[in-house]
C-alpha cells in the first residue's frame, strides 16, 4: 500500500496503530523502528518527522496490579522515541473502556500538533507529558525524577496520585502511595519495606492522573527490566 505513493514528496508521517501487535510487544521494539527506517530509505528524503500515538486506555479496569499485553506494547512504542525525529502523543487518559476506537480524536490531534511543532518545526515548547527519568531508593521509599515536567507536576483532580504500584525483590506488585515532591514523585507502601521497582499506569485501562501543569499526561512506565514470559 505504501509503494505506489513513494514517488511523491513527503513532509512527515503520523502513525496510529499497535492494537494488533500487542500480543507480540517485544518483537514490536524492532519492528516499529525498522518500519520507520524503511520508509525513510524508500522516500530518500532524509529523516522526515515521524509522529505516532501511544495506545489508549481500553478494556476492563483491573482491581489489582496486572501485567497485560497493552502495557508492554506501550513501552515498545515509548522506546521508539530513541529513533531520530520521532514524537509520541500519549492518550492514556482519553480512551474508551468499551471502544477500541475512542471517539475523542480532537485531543489526539492537539497532542500530535504539539509533537509536530517540536519535532518538525523545532519550536521550544512543552510538547510532552512527564516521562520517567530515574529512580532512587530512600529509606524504604522510591523517589522518581521526570523529564518534560513543564511548569511542574500535578495530580489531576487533586494531589492524590493514582496508578502507582511498587514491588520488592519478590517482584510482586501492590498498589502504592505516591506524592508529588517538587519535580519528583515519592512512592511507598507499608507492605513493601524494601522496594526495588515501581510501575505507573501499567494496565490495559489504568486509573492514573499524573500530569504536568500544561495538561499533558505522564506516559505509562516501569523502572524494572524484569522479563515477561508471555511477552513475545
Amino acid at each position: 500500500m505504501i509503494c505506489p505513493i513513494v514517488p511523491y514528496a513527503i513532509g512527515g508521517a503520523i502513525w496510529y496503530q499497535g492494537e494488533s501487535n500487542a500480543g507480540n510487544a517485544i518483537r514490536y521494539r524492532k519492528q516499529f523502528p525498522a518500519m520507520i527506517k524503511n520508509w525513510r530509505e524508500d522516500w530518500s528524503q532524509g529523516d522526515f518527522p515521524f509522529l505516532f500515538v501511544q495506545l489508549a486506555n481500553f478494556m476492563k479496569r483491573e482491581d489489582q496490579p496486572s501485567d497485560p499485553d497493552w502495557a508492554w506494547l506501550r513501552e515498545s512504542q515509548t522506546m521508539t522515541l530513541s529513533t531520530p525525529k520521532t514524537g509520541m502523543a500519549v492518550i492514556i487518559d482519553i480512551g474508551d473502556s468499551k471502544d477500541i476506537h475512542p471517539k475523542n480524536k480532537a485531543d489526539v490531534g492537539k497532542r500530535l500538533a504539539l509533537a509536530a511543532r517540536s519535532v518538525a518545526y523545532g519550536q521550544k515548547i512543552v510538547s510532552s507529558g512527564p516521562m520517567v527519568d530515574s529512580m532512587k531508593v530512600e529509606s524504604g521509599k522510591v523517589r522518581l525524577t521526570f523529564k518534560h515536567v513543564g511548569g511542574g507536576l500535578v495530580g489531576k483532580g487533586g494531589q492524590t496520585l493514582k496508578g502507582f504500584a511498587i514491588a520488592g525483590a519478590d517482584r510482586k506488585f501492590v498498589w502504592a502511595d505516591a506524592k508529588i515532591d517538587g519535580d519528583t514523585v515519592v512512592v511507598s507502601s507499608g507492605i513493601v519495606s524494601q522496594p526495588v521497582a515501581v510501575r505507573y499506569a501499567w494496565a490495559n485501562d489504568p486509573e492514573c492522573n499524573l500530569y504536568n501543569k500544561e495538561g499533558l499526561p505522564a506516559s505509562p512506565f516501569r523502572t524494572d527490566d524484569w522479563p515477561r514470559q508471555t511477552a513475545k
